[in-house]
């Protein structure tokens, strides 16, 4: 018999074409999967109105987060950040992003990404709201930014992809680390190494939904948060600790990081 676990899915794109006609059925399968709370993450300014939305209609389930990712900062127009500035008063809004770098597309300019998140960084400090940060082949540009703040406010890595030394770094900034479906992935053992080594109080999980299912349900699209107990398990193991037990941490730990 399968136990149910306590989860939090901590980053999940319900907010996105993929799911318009689905979304109801999905919250109700993520329930059903013992999933008590999903963060819904904005990566423009559309995405994070309905981020707000469904926050607002899903009231204390559905947790909402605003920000400009960095392949989407090439689009935005001139007051599109102080639109987000504005999203985050609206209530159910819980954090800042996704924000950071990405040096695998070439849809955004570096320089100008790396203004977009200084941009969320500082209003994130300003309102003391925690930053979700979106990290693809930039680990160490990400370090550097970060290392060069006066403050920093709360920050999570996620769907964490880099090396030992660099979640180490990660660490000693003080980030919270998130893993998705690549860390079940047969061949991530090296990312499994690193999973195994997060200290329990720092550690987060999610889905990326629509993206990342998790095995044993690899290339299944859409991936969704009542998914997000493969990742948890697939932890557990590498850690040597009971899911459930991880289940209650990473929970705790999300709703700690999100102040909800």
């Amino acid at each position: 018999m399968i136990v149910l676990l306590n989860l939090f899915d901590t980053h999940a794109h319900l907010n996105t074409d993929t799911f318009d006609s689905s979304v109801d059925e999905v919250i109700a399968r993520a329930k059903e999967a013992g999933v008590g709370g999903i963060a819904v993450i904005g990566i423009d300014v559309e995405t994070s109105r309905r981020a707000c939305e469904l926050a607002k209609t899903h009231p204390g389930y559905l947790h909402a987060v605003v920000g400009i990712q960095p392949n989407s900062a090439a689009e935005a127009a001139e007051n599109d950040f102080e639109v987000i500035q504005e999203l985050a008063e609206q209530p159910g809004v819980v954090g800042i992003g996704e924000t950071g770098l990405d040096c695998y597309w070439d849809d955004t300019p570096i320089k100008m990404q790396h203004e977009f998140f200084q941009q969320h960084l500082d209003f994130a400090v300003e309102r003391s709201l925690p930053v979700v940060i979106h990290m693809r082949e930039s680990c160490s540009l990400i370090i550097e930014q970060l290392r060069s703040q006066s403050s920093l406010p709360p920050t999570v890595m996620h769907s964490f992809t880099g090396n030992l030394d660099e979640a180490r770094a990660c660490l000693d900034l003080g980030c919270m680390i998130s893993f998705a479906g690549m860390v079940t992935f047969k061949k991530s053992t090296d990312l499994r190494e690193v999973a195994a080594m997060v200290p329990e109080d720092r550690l987060l999980v999610e889905t990326d939904s629509p993206y990342l299912s998790p095995e044993p349900l690899r290339g299944r699209r859409p991936n969704e948060p009542a998914r997000v107990g493969h990742t948890l398990r697939c932890l557990a193991e590498v850690r040597k600790v009971s899911p459930e037990s991880l289940a209650e941490s990473t929970t705790a730990n999300a709703r700690r990081f999100f102040r909800i």
